[in-house]
């Protein structure tokens, strides 16, 4: 269920009327030093001027009417605007220096605070005071703002950090492939994702294709995806000799070493480029399409369920065989389930489109067409991580 928010409402300005804006302002800025916002005209008032005090937690907002109208006779005569500050004594004494009239020395009231007050260039009256409660909340509220902002500094450093880290998790080096043209690319929704994909040289003329998608998104699936990572390269040994056993023992080890709501779907083909064939294991992944070069695209679909979610997975395999000119486009579902602006699917149909209209382009060339139609369809916003691999096999 939604929550129900209240509309955010905070104070603006107030608005202080004077004779002379740019001695108000050197007064404000100099005298106080106060920072400049903002300074430009109005259609109704004319030039408009507004000033802060250091911690930007208030705008004052200076105006210079023309003579004879109501509001100019409100010039010298505010006495509304009170500061507040945790060293009465300190500020009293900066400001002093610099010229500013004070009426008396700070005064100690009866409530507990320290007083006095000053006079701008038009003769407004302001009041600073200091207080014991009041500055505690002060020195509160500033400890508060600076743990935040150096815990905000801290993650964006950290995450940075994460984002490099997992960048170098993906494929740095591709093998060299005689007979197949490769392309790949994992562009995530956040600073760090759950998307994978690899081209892993499996030994003789065997490579070897990976891709998953990690349930949910952000830290947790970026560490389960370095996990995954982690063990399907660990388990290389199998992958050619025993592809469902191979994908059995990633299950097992991610369900061992996850929590109970992490999975993934994956696929992984192993292909003997001496003989075109591609023998592979679909856990729940989106299918793969195949795009034959006399015609026709063919759908890899599921053989097993997903990994890391139970014990035992069950896995089977499968096979098909690549021939030149074949193309091989393995992606996740960030793809397929990408919505437009009106709540549109992309979906399959959509990008076997754009697949069947891709022959003669390079594996490079079909990955950048899939990824900019994938954008164009969205808008501006990208709603998850979009992985892609082309793997085309070549002619001649």
């Amino acid at each position: 269920m939604a929550l129900s928010l209240a509309p955010h409402l905070s104070i603006h300005h107030v608005h202080l009327y004077v004779s002379d804006l740019d001695r108000s302002l050197h007064f404000f800025t100099q005298l106080l030093g106060f920072r400049l916002i903002f300074d430009y005209e109005t259609d109704t008032v004319g030039r408009f001027i507004a000033v802060a005090p250091p911690d930007g937690t208030a705008l004052l907002g200076l105006l210079s009417l023309q003579p004879g109208s109501p509001e100019s006779e409100l010039i010298g005569h505010s006495g509304h605007v009170v500061f507040v500050t945790d060293d009465i004594h300190a500020v009293f004494a900066e400001w002093k220096s610099r010229g500013v009239e004070f009426r008396f020395e700070p005064l100690s009231t009866t409530w507990g605070g320290v007083f006095t007050s000053f006079v701008d260039p038009d003769g407004n009256s302001f009041a600073l005071m200091s207080h014991d409660e009041v500055s505690q909340r002060l020195e509160d509220e500033r400890r508060a703002a600076a743990e935040r902002a150096e815990n905000e500094r801290r993650a964006i450093h950290e995450m940075a950090i994460a984002r490099e880290f997992q960048a170098r998790l993906l494929p740095q080096a591709l093998p060299r492939l005689r007979t197949i043209d490769f392309a790949g690319q994992c562009i995530q929704a956040r600073q760090i994702g759950g998307d994978y994909f690899d081209c892993l040289g499996l030994g003789g003329d065997s490579a070897g294709f990976v891709i998953g998608d990690i349930s949910g998104k952000g830290i947790a699936a970026a560490l389960v995806m370095a996990n995954l990572q982690a063990v399907v390269r660990g388990q290389l040994a199998l992958a050619v000799e025993d592809p469902p056993r191979f994908m059995e023992s990633v299950n097992r080890h991610l369900f061992d070493n996850t929590v109970p709501t992490a999975y993934a779907t994956m696929f992984f083909g192993a292909y003997n480029e001496a003989t075109g064939r591609l023998q592979y294991v679909n856990c729940g992944h989106p299918p793969a399409l195949v795009l034959r070069a006399g015609g026709g695209i063919e759908s890899l679909g599921a053989t097993s369920t997903v990994v890391g979610l139970f014990a035992a997975s069950g896995c089977s395999a499968a096979e098909t065989h690549l021939s030149p000119g074949d193309t091989l486009l393995l992606y996740t579902d960030g793809v397929t389930e990408c919505f437009d602006p009106h709540g549109a699917e992309f979906g399959i149909d959509r990008l076997k489109a754009i697949l069947d209209g891709s022959r003669g382009r390079s594996a490079a060339e079909i990955l950048e067409q899939v990824v900019g139609a994938v954008n164009e369809f969205g808008g501006a916003e990208q709603q998850d991580d979009v992985t892609l691999i082309v793997a085309k096999c070549r002619v001649g």
